[in-house]
This record gives C-alpha cells, sequence and structure tokens, in this order.
C-alpha cells in the first residue's frame, strides 16, 4: 500500500464514521426511506469528493474535525445525484457500486425521497456545524448549493447530457457538459477545504483551476473505463453510454485520443498546483491517482 492509498483509506473509515453519525438509523420511521439511503451512502464508494475536501483543508492548515462534517456533506449530494442518475427516467441502471441501485432494490419512489432528503441532510450538516463560524458557513452552503444546481452547476449538466443523448456533440460541448456534470462538485469540494483553511483569494482561484481540470480528468478517465473495464472492477454495468447513446470522450475522439486528453488534462492540473504557495504534494497525488485509476 502507498502512502497516498493509505492516506484514501483513512479519508474513507473517517468519513464513513462521521456518516454513520449524521444519517437517520435504519430502524427509525420511515423505514423504507431511511434504509434506502444507508443503502447507497454505504454501499463502498471511494469517497473522492470528501477525501478532496481533506487535502484540500489540509494543505491549509485546517483541523481535521473542522472538516469532516462539510467533507460528509458533498458525499450526501454526490450519492443523492446517484440515485437519481440511476432512475429509469435517467440512465436507467441496475448496478451501482456493486450492488442494485436504489430504486431496484427500494422502489422508485422511495428512491427519490431517499436522494431528496440526502439534499437536505447535506445542506442541514453544515449549517449546523458550530466549529465553523456563521460566515464561513453561509459561504460554504453558497457555494455548494450552486454547484450542485442550475445554471452553473451539477443539475445544468444533466440536463445537458440528457438533451446530448443521441445528437451531435462538438468537443467544446461535451466539456461544458462535464465540467458541470462532474467537475462543478468537484470544484466546490477543493474550496470547501481551501476556504475552511482560511486560503487566500489568490490560492483559492489557483485551487480551482486544478480542481476544474481534476474534475474533467476524472469524467474523462471514466468515459474509458467505461469502455475498458469489466463490471467487478467497475461496480457499475461497463458499456452503458454507448448502449445509451451518451456523448463520451472516447466515442468522440476514440480511445487513443481520450487517453491523450486524459494526460494534457493531468498537466495543465498539475501546473495549476505549482501556483499555490503551499505544499501542494497530496492534491498532486490525488491528481496522479485520478489519472492511473482502474476503476
Amino acid at each position: 500500500m502507498t502512502q497516498f492509498t493509505h492516506f484514501l483509506d483513512t479519508c474513507r473509515s473517517l468519513v464513513d464514521g462521521e456518516l454513520e453519525r449524521i444519517l437517520p438509523g435504519n430502524t427509525i420511521e420511515p423505514v423504507s426511506v431511511h434504509q434506502a439511503i444507508r443503502w447507497s451512502v454505504f454501499a463502498g464508494g471511494k469517497r473522492f469528493r470528501p477525501a478532496l475536501v481533506l487535502a484540500a483543508g489540509e494543505t491549509f492548515g485546517a483541523p481535521l474535525s473542522h472538516l469532516l462534517p462539510t467533507a460528509c456533506a458533498l458525499e450526501l449530494i454526490h450519492t443523492y445525484s446517484l440515485i437519481h442518475d440511476d432512475l429509469p427516467s435517467m440512465d436507467n441502471d441496475d448496478l451501482r457500486r456493486g450492488m442494485p441501485t436504489c430504486h431496484v432494490k427500494f422502489g422508485e419512489a422511495t428512491a427519490i425521497l431517499a436522494g431528496d432528503a440526502l439534499q437536505a441532510l447535506a445542506f442541514k450538516t453544515i449549517a449546523n456545524e458550530e466549529q465553523l463560524t456563521p460566515e464561513v458557513r453561509i459561504r460554504l452552503i453558497s457555494l455548494i448549493g450552486e454547484a450542485a444546481a442550475t445554471p452553473r452547476g451539477m443539475v445544468a449538466g444533466q440536463a445537458l447530457d440528457l438533451g446530448a443523448e443521441a445528437q451531435p456533440v462538438t468537443a467544446p460541448q461535451l466539456e461544458e457538459i462535464h465540467r458541470l456534470k462532474t467537475g462543478a462538485l468537484i470544484v466546490a469540494a477543493a474550496q470547501s477545504g481551501a476556504i475552511i483553511g482560511d486560503a487566500s483569494e489568490a490560492d483559492l482561484r489557483h485551487l480551482s483551476d486544478y480542481a476544474a481540470q481534476l474534475g474533467l480528468l476524472f469524467q474523462i478517465t471514466d468515459d474509458l473505463l467505461d469502455v475498458t473495464a469489466s463490471a467487478e472492477a467497475l461496480g457499475k454495468t461497463p458499456g452503458k453510454d454507448a448502449r445509451s447513446h451518451k456523448a463520451t470522450y472516447p466515442g468522440l475522439l476514440g480511445l487513443e485520443v481520450a487517453r491523450q486528453r486524459a494526460a494534457q488534462v493531468h498537466r495543465e492540473a498539475s501546473a495549476a498546483l505549482r501556483n499555490v504557495s503551499r505544499s501542494t504534494k497530496r492534491l498532486q497525488e490525488l491528481a496522479d491517482f485520478i489519472l492511473q485509476r482502474e476503476a
């Protein structure tokens, strides 16, 4: 195990412990909703977005206890988006993280309610975090709300992605879809950790540039894995994008050019980090990990 994979494992353990504290127990009414929430949240995700919050916060000296609740809030929003993304009216997927998707296990109505509840719980978690000043909490809520919503956030990207199915899409249009659908929440994760660490505005700008490239890198590698990896490795149905006629980097550019684009985006992320005034070793390792990931 490398030092960085140990960091990711530690992040996952810490985040899971905090999520256990935040979420309602699965015997509390309404039991079906709470069971669906916990099924989806504890289905074995990588906790990439929380790890980014912790890595960015660590870079600027934020205490771990100040970072964990916001890290969990990002994971709650991400999980809600996956639940809704898998619904029959959206991507219609039966497998997520190697397990039946929420609507397959609990029914479509319960899955919608579970996603709704997770989004609300995310903002409640930040609002109630008394270790942070009211000003910081308001800033985080506004930042994450914008990144999760529309017109410059995840929901907008999802809408553009649905609209692009079976339609001709240019490379700039595809990049815009993924900068919103995947990248916006990743940028918010990095910014949140830096804000909690009281980063300067200059450092925050450079970190945002890095995170924007990181989000794009994550999506390109995700598209590549959808073509090249097995269901066992992915934990979800491979080849689904092609069958759904979704716009993807391999579909638009071909596998080799998509790999070249991933390497280029990785270089641009690394260049942005070199402008940050603090040591960014952990953040660089995170970019390296995304470029080389196999699942």
